[in-house]
């Protein structure tokens, strides 16, 4: 059940937040009452990515729960959270505190494509263990955005980008950071697909797909996606996961990964 958080600033007044347990109680995350809300993308990003050792960065993090979620289940770990919204970073930030995880991780409100901005805010290139995201699932030419900010942000990339893909910006500059032999780990639309594998191009083999079902008989509405660095090794598709049973509760094996008990099988 959501309780009304404290206030954090003049910005984000009592009423326009709740404080939620998440993952099966492994996070408390303070987030905006209204707009996006984490939800199953971010469980199945967690439970998609299991980082041994290092840093792990979240590249469009929004409140931190993915990576605050990675760094809590491994100690191994540390994180960079990426967040270009500054509510949201302060958000992030918060609930990184409020976790005691705060000593684990570093809060960049930078756009992500910007390698200057990267390099200024420490980020360099061929670094990191790891990274995960959870990119913008539209372009601003194709839809009509949400009137709500937040929502906005986290579903469209911004009016004016000059990037004709802006997806695969988004992408290449993930994988720019990522060390070789590093893993990338991401959700979004089965449609994106040709973007997708067209970013990737030869930056990391070993490329497996893993669509996700909102229950037997649907088309995909999610695909999971990983990559090494640096690897040569084919693509594959892994077996699918299905979200709901028939009567609308989550199968087992959903219930298990949004709970935070369970991890996403790759096949490997």
């Amino acid at each position: 059940m959501a309780e009304a958080p404290e206030r954090l600033s003049d910005e984000w007044t009592e009423d326009r937040l709740t404080r939620d347990a998440w993952l099966g109680g492994r996070l408390t995350l303070v987030q905006p009452r209204g707009g996006h809300r984490v939800g199953s993308d971010a469980a199945l990003l967690t439970a998609a990515a299991d980082p041994a050792y290092g840093r792990v960065v979240d590249v469009g993090a929004g409140v931190g729960a993915v990576a605050l979620a990675l760094i809590r289940r491994n100690e191994r770990l540390a994180a960079d959270l990426i967040e270009i919204d500054p509510g949201l970073a302060r958000l992030a930030a918060a609930n990184a505190t409020r976790n005691g995880l705060a000593e684990r991780v570093r809060i960049l409100r930078i756009d992500i494509r910007a390698p200057r901005a990267r390099h200024e805010a420490g980020l360099a290139d061929d670094e990191a263990e790891a990274v995960v995201t959870n990119p913008p699932f539209f372009d601003y030419r194709a839809v009509r955005a949400s009137s709500d900010g937040g929502k906005a942000r986290a579903h469209v990339f911004p009016a004016g980008e000059t990037d004709g893909a802006p997806l695969i910006g988004w992408i290449r500059a993930s994988l720019a950071i990522l060390k070789p032999g590093g893993r990338f780990t991401m959700i979004h639309r089965p449609e994106a697909l040709g973007a997708i594998l067209e970013a990737a191009g030869n930056r990391i083999g070993a490329v497996a797909l893993l669509p996700v079902f909102p229950h037997e008989g649907a088309s995909a509405h999610r695909l999971l996606v990983s990559g090494i660095k640096g690897s040569r090794a084919p693509l594959r598709v892994a077996s699918a996961l299905v979200l709901h049973q028939a009567d609308g509760k989550l199968t087992g094996e959903a219930d298990a990964i949004h709970r935070g008990e369970a991890l996403l099988d790759w096949g490997v």
